[in-house]
């Protein structure tokens, strides 16, 4: 048998359970359980049970259009004398859409509207058969430039301004606040997962010469060129576009430097990449002599790709030319594929030593020899000797 310890806690659960009901206003979604002569039943998953007029779910022809076990999102409009919330799913008609919408304003509630059309400095907005008005700034979290890609969209709004002036209504709008108020719940939300190491699924907003910023979900992060990928990125704007979805690691959180600021937060995808260097070694030891592709000049020598994300450095002095080289580009080209030596690899330090692998002594000859022939032959065949031969018998 239970103990009275247990009937208070289970006392007590049922009463929080019951405080959880929705609030007039509120949003909520319930599966409808039953269904009677005027009203269905909902479980919103408490202890009430909600419930809704059949009118509500009735198509033109008066066809009900639920059945039991469905699920529907509706709005709480009022409370019963039992306390059970009574549910709304299309907004209402004149003085009891006026009222829903007063209620609105004062608690602060979301309303649901239709962008009719788009007017001068905004946009005009259908609630229940009242119109409204939603300036371009408060349209978005972000600048509008059109507001008719707006237009024919039902979207939620805070109501900002109720003015009644006898049968005249003046009602302001905005969705901005909405969508910044989402915004902080969401930061909220990451905040939590936000440790250096964590990956985490982000929306590419803007692209620049110096990296990315990606929406985190409210929070926005960095991600310098430097840190999308091994290899060398000239531009970011060839492998990342704006609204692109992708993948990244948190590198670096630095706490907000003033009220109101946000946390300035590091992002990498080349840290979920795989390192080229873990196989440097094994792939280019030592000795080997390898295809590459010259990535910059300098004047202290050349880097070369050996392969995505792998950079080795020629020295000057190791160009395969015995006079004295002021600059890489003296010797070689941006882009030029090229043979070379490695002499070494140092893995702690991410660097591989090479050297440019020139022709041998006898391939290099070859090409002048044969041109001092050809310009030395005579149409006998016998060469400078026999054009000797021929002066001297004065032939």
């Amino acid at each position: 048998m239970p103990n009275d310890t247990e009937d208070f806690a289970a006392l007590l659960a049922e009463f929080d359970d019951r405080n959880d009901d929705p609030g007039v206003g509120e949003k909520v979604t319930g599966e409808i359980v039953s269904i009677g002569d005027e009203v269905a039943f909902l479980d919103l998953g408490g202890k009430s049970e909600a419930t809704v007029a059949l009118a509500e779910l009735e198509d033109e022809a008066g066809t009900l259009t639920v059945a039991v076990g469905d699920r529907l999102e509706a709005t709480v409009a009022a409370v019963d004398g039992a306390g059970n919330p009574v549910l709304r799913v299309r907004p209402g008609r004149g003085e009891t859409a006026l009222s829903e919408l007063r209620l609105a304003w004062q608690q602060k509630l979301p309303v649901e509207g239709l962008v009719a059309a788009a007017v001068k400095g905004g946009v005009e907005v259908t609630l229940g058969g009242q119109r409204a008005f939603c300036p371009i700034s408060q349209l978005a979290n972000r600048f509008v430039e059109d507001p008719e890609e707006f237009v024919g969209r039902r979207l939620e709004f805070r109501i900002q301004r109720f003015e009644e002036a006898g049968r005249r209504i003046n009602i302001v709008l905005s969705r901005r606040v909405l969508l910044a108020e989402e915004a902080e719940r969401r930061a909220e939300e990451v905040r939590e997962r936000l440790v250096v190491g964590a990956e985490l699924e982000g929306t590419v907003t803007s692209v620049t010469s110096y990296g990315a910023f990606v929406d985190l979900g409210g929070l926005e992060g960095l991600l310098h060129v430097s840190e999308m990928s091994y290899e060398r990125v000239e531009d970011p704007r060839e492998i990342l576009s704006e609204g692109q979805r992708i993948g990244v690691q948190v590198v670096k959180v630095e706490p907000a430097k003033k009220a109101g600021q946000s946390e300035r937060i590091s992002l990498s995808t080349r840290a979920l990449q795989t390192d080229p260097w873990k196989s440097a070694e094994r792939r280019f030891p030592a000795d080997t002599v390898a295809q590459g592709r010259v990535m910059r000049l300098e004047t202290f020598g050349a880097f070369v790709q050996l392969a995505p994300g792998v950079e080795g450095l020629v020295h000057v002095s190791r160009l395969g030319r015995e006079e004295r080289v002021r600059h890489a580009r003296d010797v070689l080209q941006l882009g030029q594929d090229v043979k070379v030596k490695v002499l070494g690899v140092d893995l702690e330090k991410r660097r591989i030593s090479l050297a440019l692998e020139v022709a041998n002594a006898e391939d290099a000859m070859a090409p002048d020899v044969e041109s001092y022939l050809e310009k030395t032959s005579s149409s006998d065949g016998f060469g400078s000797l026999g054009s000797f031969f021929k002066k001297t018998d004065g032939t």
